[in-house]
């Protein structure tokens, strides 16, 4: 496995994901930010959050299994959005993509707004592999 997903007890408890990771890889890929727009460039999930987050990571998820890379392979993630208070839809939507892979250390970030008004969320991460 190429990363080892840290959670010190001296830290606080991390439910939703690790504090740090350890990557043993020797390739990193480094993926684009990810919002809920499908193959038309249609917005998924107006108004959302839950929705246009499952999307965002299904847009990920295709361009990991393009590079060959799975959810045990990211070692950094960070989440944009407007709404950076809703933790439970945010984690019950990544919850539904990853399953049961561990998270790995995130971000949330609060913005203003993103590339278009009705976007709510946009994911970005990076991976390691062998």
């Amino acid at each position: 496995m190429p990363r080892t997903l840290v959670s010190p007890p001296q830290m606080h408890l991390a439910p939703s994901y690790s504090h740090y990771a350890i990557a043993e890889g020797s390739t990193l890929i480094c993926f684009a930010g990810q919002v809920a727009l499908d193959n038309d460039m249609e917005i998924v999930g107006p108004g959302d959050l839950h929705a246009q987050t499952v999307a965002a990571m299904r847009n990920l998820e295709t361009a990991m299994g393009v590079a060959g890379v799975g959810w045990d392979d990211i070692v950094r993630r960070t989440i944009y959005t407007t709404e950076p208070h809703e933790l439970e839809a945010l984690g019950s939507a990544i919850k539904e993509v990853t399953g049961d892979a561990e998270n790995p250390p995130q971000t949330i970030v609060g913005v203003t707004g993103l590339a278009l008004p009705e976007l709510l969320v946009e994911i970005e991460c990076t991976a390691v592999i062998a």
